[in-house]
């Protein structure tokens, strides 16, 4: 007698209970009548909701009960989303490129419409970018003419912005700045002696990279609880580093880190150079022992010669 893989059902019992590490389980069998194929890559019908093998997939191979049904729902669907150019005319929708140089028909199914924002016109997708339209030059269409006149008042308008920037730059250079002191160099060497006395810094700099200077904040721009001091740098710093720890020593508020405006930032004023110094030029190319430099707040960048500026 032979032996089966599945043992025979008892009496009372209508089911036989699966091994369900079976590897024949993976998978779905077809529903169509007569077939009960194992697919492990079935179809499902769309219509009648059914999992088919690859025979019997289509509507017509399984004889679907529900033939047509998917069809009718997708073309009610196309017919329930309104198209581009609905309740509009082949005029309004087919037009020319907003460039005058180009003659480019748009709005086509081969040649679709850019939409610019700015001049609200419509372009092809060569013109498409502000650049190649010439954007800024354009005035836009349905844009009130009080906002865009004629380019002899747009010039006029940025040397009136021009004039008054100039004038709050000269208002602002006119402040009274230390001026040097002329003495002589036996003079110039006991000053820098006893400065050397006076001095704070960081002890452990070595000595020949050190320079002695005077630093001091202008009262008429920031507020400081040391007005002046005495202080030694590195040779090797530049002059922002300087800033940072002279007003970090005198106390002065510094936000030229966080990207505030020229008005609110520090600035480096060398007295016996008479100019603003920049932000990356070395200490020791700039300064020497016993200068002097002022800490001034919105002064702008660095000019050429701050003293003439203010003799003018």
């Amino acid at each position: 007698m032979a032996s089966s893989s599945r043992s025979d059902p008892p009496e009372e019992s209508t089911f036989t209970k699966m091994d369900e590490k079976d590897p024949m389980l993976i998978g779905e069998h077809c529903q169509y009548a007569y077939c009960n194929q194992l697919d492990f890559l079935p179809f499902r019908c769309e219509s009648c909701r059914g999992t088919f093998c690859l025979d019997h997939r289509s509507e017509t191979g399984h004889r679907c009960p529900k033939a047509g049904e998917w069809a009718a729902r997708r073309r009610k669907a196309n017919l329930s989303t309104p198209s581009l150019g609905a309740g509009r005319s082949m005029t309004e929708v087919e037009k020319p490129c907003a460039s005058p140089a180009c003659k480019t028909v748009i709005g086509t199914s081969l040649s679709t419409a850019v939409h610019c924002p700015t001049c609200n016109r419509d372009y092809c997708l060569k013109h498409r970018l502000k650049e190649d339209h010439d954007c800024k030059n354009l005035i836009p269409i349905g844009a009130r003419p009080s906002r865009f006149d004629s380019k002899t008042e747009s010039a006029r308008t940025a040397f009136g912005k021009l004039k008054a920037w100039g004038t709050a730059q000269k208002a602002n250079v006119s402040r009274a700045l230390p001026k040097p002191k002329p003495t002589s160099a036996a003079a110039r060497l006991v000053a820098t002696n006893n400065l050397k006395k006076t001095a704070k810094g960081d002890d452990k700099l070595p000595p020949e990279k050190r320079v002695y200077l005077y630093v001091e904040a202008e009262a008429a721009t920031t507020k400081s609880k040391f007005p002046e001091g005495a202080f030694f740098y590195s040779k090797d710093w530049v002059i922002g580093r300087v800033l940072d720890a002279a007003a970090k020593s005198l106390q002065v508020q510094n936000v030229n880190n966080q990207g505030m405006d020229e008005k609110d930032k520090l600035r480096v004023f060398h007295v016996e150079g008479g100019r603003l110094l920049e932000f990356n030029e070395k200490v020791g190319s700039a300064l020497v022992s016993g200068n002097r430099i002022v800490l001034l707040r919105g002064v702008g960048p660095p000019v050429p010669d701050l003293i003439d500026l203010t003799k003018a």
